[in-house]
């Protein structure tokens, strides 16, 4: 792909940094009435945020090769990322451990539907630890492969149908270990004032932000855009080329 064909600031992160990075200011402060999130590593406390103006206040020690290498593991990525917003990381799958996979499989729904291997989360709870092992070794020796997604479609309300698809368990098991990852990189790059697919925030949090903001503030007008089928649209080359800016996983 040239470099006119990628979508804008896709090239190498060590070069340049991404227009994402600039300064950015919401409207006005946003002040959630939601608690902070309290699970690992939050990226932001939401409690009495005044204007968001990117990562750049994030910075709490300067970046020193002691301070990085006496941190270990996803902590030591999330620091790195935090403090170089064009450092591109070259080496991940050591982080995605047997703990890490054991984290994710308690992570998921008990009682969510099987996928093509028929395999229930109770049952591959019966002798965890093995199979977690087995999973570990099949993705660190490059053996392990995604089985097929299960498709079924849901009713909504016009008439119409909404397609879902069921994943299996050691696929869903496999991706939620990869997202903690990635999130340790890529939570760094949000805005407060960004909600969606980020750990410990929803739509909920966001209306309660908009609510809050909306009465505490002059507002003129609300933009409320729906962009259809954006998942089964999304062009996966371009995303490839944007998820480079930060990790390296082959020539865009």
């Amino acid at each position: 792909m040239s470099g006119r064909d990628k979508p804008d600031g896709a090239g190498k992160a060590t070069s340049r940094a991404s227009a994402v990075y600039a300064n950015e200011k919401s409207d006005s402060p946003v002040v959630p009435e939601k608690l902070p999130n309290n699970g690992p590593g939050p990226a932001e406390v939401m409690e009495e945020r005044g204007l968001a103006k990117g990562n750049s206040e994030q910075l709490s020690a300067p970046r020193t090769q002691s301070r990085i290498s006496a941190l270990s593991g996803l902590p030591a990525v999330r620091q790195a990322a935090r403090q170089d917003r064009r450092v591109k990381f070259t080496s991940l799958l050591h982080h995605v451990t047997v703990e890490l996979l054991r984290e994710s499989f308690y992570n998921l729904k008990r009682d969510a539907a099987c996928g093509v291997d028929g395999i229930s989360w109770r049952e591959y709870e019966q002798d965890l630890q093995e199979k977690l092992k087995t999973l570990h070794d099949k993705v660190h020796s490059g053996r392990y492969r995604a089985k097929p997604v299960r498709r079924v479609f849901v009713p909504k309300a016009d008439g119409s149908e909404r397609p879902l698809g069921v994943t299996a368990l050691e696929d869903k098991i496999v991706q939620t270990a990869v997202v903690q990852v990635l999130n340790a990189i890529y939570e760094q790059n949000f805005l407060g004032l960004s909600y969606g697919f980020r750990p410990g925030r929803g739509q909920h949090d966001a209306l309660d932000a908009l609510s809050v903001g909306i009465q505490n503030s002059r507002v003129r007008w609300i933009l409320d855009v729906d962009i259809r089928a954006f998942f089964d649209t999304i062009d996966h080359e371009w995303m490839m080329c944007f998820l480079q800016h930060r990790i390296q996983i082959g020539e865009c």
